[in-house]
């Protein structure tokens, strides 16, 4: 598995010195030119030799608990290139790594760029930031892709021509392995038509919340709208496999393809011709008391597709972990009264939100309910988190962007009239008590986009084709007559000055 290393060690290292590490680099390096003008030619050497072992030593091995858990990076995973400063890839200090303490980075999570089984993100050798150009992020494959993950929207009759079309397609063209949802094939008008059982046989199918294809799918192509897209990054909880979506629903701001010529397309795709957007996600967890209520789990799962092993008995919590591609939605839910919950970031009281709610987004979110909750909208590109406040009792609460590295906070004031219910991309809606926590950072696992030209262009596409951005009727130009009128005005007020 590959990532971008450089995010991981542009984190800081503070613990156990008073001096940031430049400031001891610094020290050190000003100590050995002091000493120069006493040394000899040979002890300058031998002083050299000595502090470049000691870097060797102590940036052998390190790892990322942000990215990689427990992995230890040493000797395996060597760091490609040269860190010049600590803005944005710097090195440990040199001393021993085990006097320091990562802490997290501002610039978020080094995002996992190997998606499903077989795709990753092109690596460009020149690149030296760790953000990419938006136009340099290129689809590759280690293998050639088996199989695909088909998602199409639910009771919606006119995609049933196009779903068959596609599907043969990768079956018979291409020798693919389609997965469906089950209740797919139970469409009353997929069973009774006979033309398409051949076909239909063929298909792998699966339940949502009860069985698991995150290794199985090499790549995803939905048919409908953007609801499609947040179905397939709520199937995934991990590494999502790259994503295809065919505008055959009523907005369509993130699936970009047209359906008309799907052939060309997917075999780009398939050859791994193709650019992509990698779209953050928020990793959420949800902490709440046990209230003498028992859990039943589906064949050991939760709805979300978490073990139920991640239930934390012995604290008397319950802990339950999201992937979050949108929003999380905070809000008074059926209540009257305010909602009245306080805002932590990183540890820190930043606010107290009463209103309506709140929504904490992402960038790819910025153009949902953020959007029309008066929030900017923000490209897929950028690291950040949203927070938008929904019809706040207060004049002066704007929504505000946070460094994507942060990690959010969100609970019942000790105030508060009354519950908060919390929702995840429009889903699993559940209610918030006083004594539970929403945790809220950016997810390493983001969700690979596949574009039609780049992610640039096809954002401001999108805004123009979808949300009308800044359309209005264009100023009328003078004629001539008008224009001379004008300029004689001017010259007349000229000469009157």
């Amino acid at each position: 598995m590959s990532c971008l290393l450089p995010i991981c060690v542009s984190s800081l290292w503070t613990q156990g010195r008073e001096t940031p590490p430049e400031k001891t680099d610094h020290s050190r390096h000003q100590c050995f030119s002091d000493r120069s003008p006493h040394l000899s030619t040979m002890e300058m050497e031998q002083e050299k030799v000595n502090m470049s072992k000691a870097l060797s030593a102590d940036s052998g091995s390190y790892r990322c608990s942000a990215c990689h858990g427990d992995e230890d990076w040493g000797s395996k995973h060597p760091i490609r290139g040269r860190a010049k400063s600590r803005s944005l890839s710097a090195s440990p200090a040199l001393a021993s790594a085990k006097e320091f303490r990562r802490t997290r980075s501002l610039h978020g999570p080094c995002p996992v760029t190997t998606f499903g089984p077989k795709a990753c993100v092109l690596q460009n050798p020149q690149t030296i930031m760790h953000i990419q150009d938006p136009a340099s992020q290129r689809l590759t494959w280690n293998k050639s892709p088996k199989s695909v993950l088909v998602i199409k929207k639910m009771r919606d009759a006119s995609l049933l021509q196009p779903f068959k079309e596609l599907c043969t397609y990768l079956m018979e063209e291409n020798n693919m392995i389609v997965y469906v949802e089950k209740k797919v094939l139970e469409d009353p008008a997929m069973v009774s038509d006979d033309n398409f059982g051949a076909v239909k046989k063929k298909f792998c199918t699966f339940r949502e919340d009860y069985d698991d294809i995150s290794n199985q799918i090499d790549f995803i192509i939905c048919l409908g709208g953007d609801g499609t897209l947040l179905y397939a990054s709520s199937l995934f909880q991990g590494s999502v496999p790259p994503v295809m979506a065919f505008h055959l629903g009523s907005l369509g701001f993130l699936t970009p393809f047209n359906f008309e010529n799907f052939q060309s397309q997917v075999t780009q795709v398939i050859q791994g011709n193709a650019a992509v957007v990698l779209r953050s996600r928020l990793k959420v967890r949800v902490v709440k008391e046990l209230r003498g209520k028992k859990m039943t789990m589906p064949n050991g799962i939760s709805e979300n597709g978490v073990l139920a092993a991640d239930l934390d008995t012995e604290v008397g919590k319950q802990v339950m972990q999201y992937q979050v591609l949108n929003e999380v939605v905070i809000d008074r839910g059926p209540s009257s009264y305010l909602s009245n919950v306080d805002v932590y970031l990183d540890g820190h009281l930043i606010t107290t939100v009463q209103g309506d709610g709140v929504i904490v987004s992402t960038p790819t979110g910025s153009t949902a309910y953020a959007a029309a909750a008066g929030a900017s909208m923000i490209h897929p590109n950028v690291p950040a988190i949203m927070i938008t406040p929904i019809c706040p009792h207060s004049l002066s609460f704007r929504p505000i962007v946070v460094p994507a590295g942060v990690e959010l906070k969100i609970m019942l004031s000790p105030e508060a009239r009354n519950t908060a219910w919390v929702s995840f991309d429009g889903r699993k809606r559940q209610e918030i008590r006083h004594g539970d926590s929403i945790s809220i950072t950016t997810s390493c696992y983001p969700l690979p986009s596949i574009c039609v030209r780049d992610p640039v262009s096809d954002w401001f596409e999108s805004l123009a084709q979808c949300l009308h951005w800044n359309v209005r009727k264009k100023q009328a130009h003078f004629t001539e007559e008008e224009e001379e009128e004008e300029e004689e005005e001017v010259e007349e007020g000229e000469g009157e000055g």
